[in-house]
């Protein structure tokens, strides 16, 4: 890591289990550790930055390739204005903050979701740190802000029957690929592991159509105390995984 390590590196070092080429996660439990400590729910999100900053820096190490973090949805923009207004100001921190540490560790950063609805300034930044970092290689970490799963296939969709209306778009020849070419993910590939904290068991309208074969590791951690070993633990469930994608076990080991 180029750009200084704040991760335990021992404990990366020491791990020689299966690594997911693209992780996401649901971070979620920012508020309820912060009422825990009747602190007010912003304290919990600062606190869950350093989660982030950590494991970024652990699948950066361990050489995850994609890495996608839902950081704010469509449906919270609904919350308290105080709570969006700091959530908002925190994002913005952290293009600043975590700006020299990306670029350096070969990281590319790209935002998906309805970007129109942040602020100028913060939209300004965030396509900056997106032309900056638009050669890395490394890892590309997506970060979902003001996101939703069905708005972005409500999105793609429309954005397909206007090629169709425009006689560009045969629409016998509309596909899954077609689609997908009109996701905010395009054209990177689908997750191998999601990962919720918190203990929900839900995907809060995250990634629908890209999660279709993921598989899912939910701990009861909360985000904020979300640290380098419950990242192992999550890539050690995965490799105890068959991953079938809709086949037998048998026609697995035929195609091998």
């Amino acid at each position: 890591m180029r750009g200084g390590l704040t991760a335990d590196e021992d404990v990366l070092r020491a791990y020689d289990g299966p690594v997911p080429e693209h992780v996401a996660v649901i971070m979620d439990g920012n508020g309820r550790w912060a009422t825990q400590r009747d602190m007010l729910r912003i304290r919990g999100h600062h606190e869950g930055a350093e989660s982030v900053r950590v494991t970024v820096e652990c699948c950066r190490y361990l050489g995850v390739k994609s890495l996608t973090l839902y950081a704010f949805s469509s449906q919270n923009w609904g919350r308290p204005e105080d709570e969006v207004g700091g959530l908002m100001t925190l994002f913005d921190l952290y293009i600043k903050k975590e700006r020299a540490r990306l670029i350096a560790n070969d990281i590319r950063l790209q935002v998906i979701g309805d970007r129109a609805r942040l602020s100028e300034k913060l939209q300004r930044a965030v396509a900056q740190l997106e032309q900056d970092s638009s050669h890395n290689e490394e890892m590309l970490l997506q970060v979902a802000v003001s996101y939703g799963g069905r708005e972005e296939i409500v999105r793609a969709t429309r954005e397909i029957a206007q090629e169709v209306a425009a006689g560009r778009l045969d629409p016998a020849a509309i596909d899954e690929a077609t689609l997908e070419a009109h996701l905010y993910t395009a054209p990177g590939t689908d997750p191998d592991l999601v990962i919720r904290t918190s203990g929900e068991f839900r995907v809060s309208n995250f990634l629908l159509w890209q999660i279709a074969y993921a598989e899912f590791h939910v701990t009861p951690t909360l985000w904020p105390d979300f640290r380098e070993p419950e990242l192992l633990q999550a890539f050690r469930e995965y490799g105890r995984r068959e991953r079938r994608f809709g086949q037998t076990s048998a026609q697995l080991e035929v195609e091998a």
